[in-house]
């Protein structure tokens, strides 16, 4: 009843983990608007056709055609995305056929996309580019059909312990982050076993992997807090890879450590159940879990826990499934795009603020 994510917004992100050059979009020039042009930060061309309402009745693939001379002429791309979007896939627009009038020599992927493709989750515009791209030798099958199941998965999560429960879910920011920092230095200095888990989505873990850069030995050096994180550097796509390795050096950097690797950026589906397992066997007594912490069980734990998400439409949610604070981090997508490295976080920021208080 609420608006989510758009399965062709999931699908330009996934053509840019597959480091295509140039995306087209092939609609109107407002279609995904906002996307596009955080997207460009990142890197890559992303390009439109503009249709406006004559092609919607006579069709537009002409423009199509001429779009891809245009950016083969102005970027010399090696991979390029055509991605269809509701106004070109209702009226029935063939996309192969206008890539091959093209005849370009760059790799093409075309993806059928439009706004409610399948049952409408951001995730199947994502599914569909894995697929195209493994039809076409981009990558191998076995990583596709991984990358898949762990896709839905993601939808299922999010349909039983997320923001797309069906029912309305009122916005909110969370609970006071200056506060919930205390709590938090307060229960390392008491002694109680704490842990930080980072289960987090691809590049907006350079925004949730800062509050595990901070001097928290400082404050208690026999009670250091231990930490657990989807940063295997081994799995994901090279792109992915890529953010997983740089968070490490970085973590390692500060003189800090990860004590356990739950797994890959894009398996945050289940790597939360394998973090809730550590943190069983590990007896902490207090948990903050940042990036997706919905996907973690935290009602099966008997801790005090606070879960750090970028979502105000998550926030009330994860109060329900048992957390006992929540703070909310903003537009997470938008102020990680193109980094290569850890940015500061406002909860990392409360946290700072309080632990030079202490110390």
């Amino acid at each position: 009843m609420h608006p989510r994510p758009s399965p062709i917004a999931a699908s330009l992100y996934t053509l840019r983990d597959l480091d295509a050059d140039v995306i087209i979009l092939h609609g109107p020039h407002g279609c995904c608007f906002r996307t596009g042009r955080l997207l460009e930060t990142d890197g890559v061309r992303v390009l439109t056709t503009a249709m406006s309402e004559q092609d919607f009745i006579f069709g537009a693939s002409d423009k199509l055609t001429e779009t891809l001379r245009k950016a083969h002429e102005m970027f010399s791309p090696r991979l390029v995305g055509v991605v269809g979007t509701c106004a070109s896939m209702i009226i029935g627009e063939d996309l192969r056929e206008a890539v091959q009038r093209a005849g370009i020599p760059a790799r093409v992927l075309t993806v059928e996309s439009h706004g409610g493709f399948g049952e409408g989750d951001n995730t199947e515009g994502a599914i569909i580019v894995l697929e195209a791209a493994a039809e076409q030798g981009i990558i191998p099958e076995e990583e596709a059909e991984r990358q898949i199941k762990m896709l839905k998965l993601a939808t299922e999560i999010e349909k039983t312990r997320g923001m797309a429960q069906g029912e309305y879910i009122r916005p909110s920011y969370g609970d006071d982050k200056d506060e919930v920092a205390l709590r938090v230095i307060e229960s390392i200095m008491e002694g109680r076993r704490v842990a930080f888990v980072l289960n987090a989505k691809k590049e907006t873990s350079y925004l949730f992997a800062d509050i595990l850069t901070l001097p928290f030995s400082s404050l208690k050096p026999d009670n250091p807090p231990i930490i657990i994180a989807n940063l295997d550097r081994d799995v994901g796509l090279p792109r992915i890879q890529r953010h997983a390795e740089n968070i490490l050096s970085e973590i390692e950097g500060c003189g800090n450590r990860v004590d356990h690797i739950t797994g890959g950026l894009d398996e945050y589906p289940i790597t939360g159940a394998r973090a809730a397992e550590i943190l069983r066997n590990e007896k902490i007594e207090f948990a903050v879990v940042s990036g997706v912490p919905h996907a973690l069980p935290v009602e099966e734990l008997d801790l005090e826990s606070v879960a750090v998400t970028d979502g105000p439409r998550l926030v009330e949610p994860l109060r329900g499934l048992g957390y006992t604070h929540v703070v909310a981090e903003l537009d997470a997508h938008a102020r990680t795009l193109g980094q290569s490295s850890i940015v500061g976080s406002d909860f990392g920021d409360a946290l700072r603020r309080n632990i030079e208080k202490v110390i």
